[in-house]
Formats: structure tokens, sequence, C-alpha cells
């Protein structure tokens, strides 16, 4: 009787513990949101930059339909498949209907207007690291496109990925984790490439290998490693490592971004050859940039 009655009190304990744990990692929502006119121009770079249509437009569209942010697109991963969903202007299926400070709390703090966690499957760990104009400029031109009516499956995980209030303390030990600089003494051009490959280029989420809870091995930035999907293929290393793209120039890099082709007369393939279109679309000013950031960086920094 009196080890039952033990055994009742440490459970209530253990309940408490975990009710306050799960309070203190609750979704969290922006603290506030700058005045500002969504400068459009600005927001279908970012666009561009961002990949939007790489993972939101329906799988295999072409042309004008990958204006379309309908979803669909199946992401398999070691955690199970995650369902991209529909971003569209639509209010009732996609994103037109949110606020401002919902999409900014979305795409900074990873939590969805219903107060939910998101799964870092969406990147605001790299979009966090945005300015909060480019975001509303972003908000503004993604409201110009279509909207679909598409409706989009939940994601498929097992357990214990499924359950979703557990993604606050994935929150606790990676939201935060501080990102590799350039020093001070960087030129503007430079510091600019250093900002769009953290951020909207998310170019870390697969050039940058995982733990075994999926966060991002910080001590490796850019160095390459395992297809994030668990696929059989190898993302590629892009700092200066003799592994990586040393032998590149930095015209070199702007050129692969802008048509495809690397210095050896090869092209894009796999999941780059998207990512090289939608580059392809941004100004050359930010390719250069981008082209000058990585050429900075040598392995293990």
């Amino acid at each position: 009787m009196v080890r039952r009655k033990t055994l009742l009190r440490l459970a209530g304990v253990l309940v408490v513990v975990a009710a306050g744990a799960l309070y203190a990692t609750r979704p969290a929502r922006v603290a506030a949101v700058p005045e500002r006119t969504p400068d459009l121009a600005n927001g279908e770079a970012v666009f561009w930059a961002g990949g939007c249509a790489s993972c939101h437009a329906a799988p295999g569209a072409s042309g004008d339909a990958k204006l379309v942010m309908s979803g669909g697109l199946g992401l398999k991963t070691p955690f199970g498949t995650f369902n991209v969903p529909n971003i569209s202007s639509s209010a009732d299926h996609g994103i037109g209907g949110w606020t401002t400070e919902e999409f900014l709390t979305a795409m900074v703090e990873g939590t969805s207007p219903n107060g939910r966690h998101y799964y870092p499957a969406f990147p605001y760990t790299s979009y966090r690291h945005m300015t909060a104009e480019d975001l509303i400029d972003l908000k503004g031109f993604l409201d110009t496109l279509p909207a679909s009516d598409t409706t989009v499956a939940g994601h498929d995980l097992a357990l214990p990925y499924a359950f979703r209030p557990a993604l606050g303390f994935w929150k606790l030990l990676y939201l935060d984790a501080e990102r590799p600089q350039p020093p001070q003494s960087a030129d503007e051009t430079v510091k600019r490439g250093a900002y769009l490959v953290s951020g909207a280029g998310h170019c870390a989420e697969c050039h940058t290998p995982r733990d075994a809870l999926g966060g991002l091995d910080m001590s490796r930035w850019l160095a390459g490693g395992p297809d994030p999907e668990g696929g059989d293929g190898v993302i590629p290393d892009i700092t200066q490592s003799p592994t990586g793209i040393a032998g590149w120039s930095a015209a070199d890099i702007a050129y692969y971004l802008e048509s495809g082709f690397t210095p050896d007369y090869d092209s894009v393939g796999g999941s780059m050859t998207s990512v090289q279109e939608n580059w392809a679309k941004v100004p050359a000013a930010d390719r250069e940039a981008v082209a000058a950031y990585l050429k900075t960086l040598m392995p293990g920094e």
C-alpha cells in the first residue's frame, strides 16, 4: 500500500513536471510588426531566393503554374513524410487570410495562426534570419499570386515524431543556434551574400549535415552530407574545402546559379535543378553576393 502511494505521488510529480515543461516550451509569437507598405518587386526577388515554388507549387508544375502555391509535394524523410501545404492566396485553403503578424510568426517562430508548432521541414530556422521588411514584402507578393482550393493531407509521421507539442523542446535546442557570420571587416557584398545564404536561400538546410534529432551541425557549416530527405544521394560541400568548391571562382559560382553550368562543363542535376532555376530569376547582384560570400567560407567556419 505504501509503495502504491509512493508510485502515485511520483507519477503525479512527473505529470506536473511534464505539464510545466510543455507550458515553458509553448509556441511563441513575434513581439512586434513594423509599419510597412509591401515592396512587391523586392517581395518577388525574395520569393525566388527563398525557393517557395520549389516546394509549394504542385509536383511537376511548369511555366505559370509554378506561381500557384497549391502544395501537395511529399517530402520523405527518416522521420516520416511531410506533405507541403497550400500557401496560395486562398483565404480558405491557403494563407490569403493570414495577417502580417501571423505570417511573420510562422516564418520567425515556427508557430501557426492556431498556435501550434510547425515542423522544421518548413525551414523557419533559416527564414527567422531574414529581416521583417523582407518578410513583409514576401507576404505582399504571395498575396498577388493565384488562389488555389487544393486541400493537402496532414503529415504522415510515426510516434514520437507525431507528438507535435514536443517540438517545443526541439526549438529549445536548435531554434536560436547562432550561424557563422562574416567578419565585421567584410565588404557589403560579402555580408549581403551571408544574409541570403543563411536566410532566404536556406542553403544550410541541405548543405549542412544534421544530428540524430534533425538539428544542423553548425561545426560543419555548408560542408555537405547525406540527403536530408533520406535518399541515397549526397549533398555537396560548398565551402572552400578541396572537396568542395575551392576550385571555383566567384564568377563560376554566380554563373552556375544563373545558367546551371559548372566550370567543368557539367550541368545542374537532382533537387538543385529547381533551386538553380529560382536563382536565375534573382537579381544578378544577389547571385554575385552569394558567390562572394562562399569564396570566403573556409572549412569548419
